[in-house]
């Protein structure tokens, strides 16, 4: 491999072959067993020598863990996940999405993107390390990243994660460091009020309204908050249900509040700020009561700009003439998850997919940009 951005020809058609083979391996989340992309992936290690396990959850869900000997004693995590969403409306794809169809320098197919473009990358990365690298490499290949992380809570519950100052994900960033991640919270909210007839409202308490007028206070107080990277923070309500008649006021309302948030917002600082908001409902009019549910909870991410991975990584774009400049990722990776196993960790997300095809039609990694990654992840090993 050499720095000069074009890899030896014999080396690309092998790296691509490894992508080509993940892609063809079924793994729609909740439909195929990702177990297999975690064998497949075992195999792959070990035949160039490199410790690796497969770690079987149950019959559609598996992990794969390799590591990799550096000179140091520190140790960095690198991850990816094992899993994609599913095909989607089919008319509305050009190719057969569980077929790799390659054509203008592009590999089309589910989960080219996100994140198997990714993934191979590492893989291949690790298995063609010039030398040994500077600190050693754990791997770790996740199931269920796309419903309900299964796999990186299993590492974190379990302690199968090293001691780490630095975690590297393959997630699509366009070969851009991602330095941050917003976090989310799906928040239900139960608001129960007072029927009464529908010609006199004044008679009972609209727990429609009631949980409108909460939501609104939430949703006011999360869009207070942003980042340079991501935005705003954002609160919208993506799922409701109440009422029981046309004519009558409605005594109960649920919704689902779908919360993004930027680091410096967290899920207690808005569950604060809810319980007030339904405190003022209840005081406004006892005949309310609201009450609140986590059903998601995944933290934003971060990392500084004068981190020694940043600063590296974007030595290694400027090299090859790529943008160096940092980008957010407004949905959540596993990294809300693994970052739980210590919260002093910095995190940076990059990968040659694109974040804007990532669970679309047509989705597709250019060829030219998976081999760029695996380059620069090469160089990001540091090897002596």
């Amino acid at each position: 491999m050499k720095k000069t951005g074009k890899m030896e020809k014999t080396a690309a058609e092998d790296a691509v072959k490894l992508l080509k083979d993940i892609l063809e391996i079924p793994s729609v989340n909740g439909k195929d067993d990702e177990g297999v992309v975690a064998e497949y992936l075992d195999q792959y290690f070990k035949s160039y020598g490199i410790e690796s396990r497969v770690d079987r959850i149950d019959e559609t869900h598996a992990n794969v863990i390799a590591l990799i000997p550096g000179e140091s004693g520190e140790t960095e995590i690198w991850n990816g996940h094992l899993d994609t969403v599913p095909y989607g409306d089919l008319d509305k794809w050009e190719t057969e999405p569980w077929k790799v169809e390659e054509r203008e320098g592009k590999l089309f197919a589910r989960g080219a993107s996100d994140m198997k473009s990714g993934l191979a990358a590492m893989a291949f990365a690790l298995a063609h390390l010039p030398g040994k690298p500077k600190h050693t490499i754990q791997f770790m290949g996740t199931c269920d990243e796309e419903k309900g992380g299964l796999g990186a809570r299993r590492i974190v519950e379990e302690s199968q994660m090293a001691a780490s100052r630095f975690m590297l994900i393959g997630e699509p960033t366009d070969l851009r460091p991602g330095a941050a991640q917003k976090g989310c919270l799906w928040l239900r909210l139960s608001v129960k009020g007072k029927t009464c007839h529908g010609a006199y409202p004044e008679k009972g308490a609209n727990a429609i309204h009631g949980l409108f007028k909460t939501a609104e206070e939430i949703k006011a107080y999360v869009e207070q908050f942003s980042h340079p990277f991501l935005g705003q923070s954002t609160a919208q309500i993506n799922w409701i249900g109440g009422g029981g008649a046309f004519n009558m006021t409605a005594d109960g309302c649920e919704a689902v509040m779908d919360i993004r948030m930027v680091p410096g917002l967290d899920t207690a600082m808005v569950l604060e700020r809810a319980k007030e908001a339904a405190g003022r409902l209840k005081t406004e009019n006892p005949l309310f009561d609201c009450t609140f549910t986590v059903e998601n909870s995944r933290r934003a991410i971060e990392i500084e700009e004068e981190h020694e991975k940043v600063r590296r990584l974007k030595e290694i774009l400027g090299e090859r003439g790529l943008n160096q400049e940092s980008i957010g990722i407004n949905f959540f990776t596993d990294a809300s998850i693994l970052a739980e196993h210590d919260l002093e960790q910095k995190i940076l997300l990059f990968g040659p997919g694109k974040p804007n095809l990532a669970h679309q039609p047509n989705e597709y990694v250019e060829t030219e940009a998976y081999l760029t990654a695996i380059e620069a992840l090469m160089e990001m090993a540091d090897c002596r």
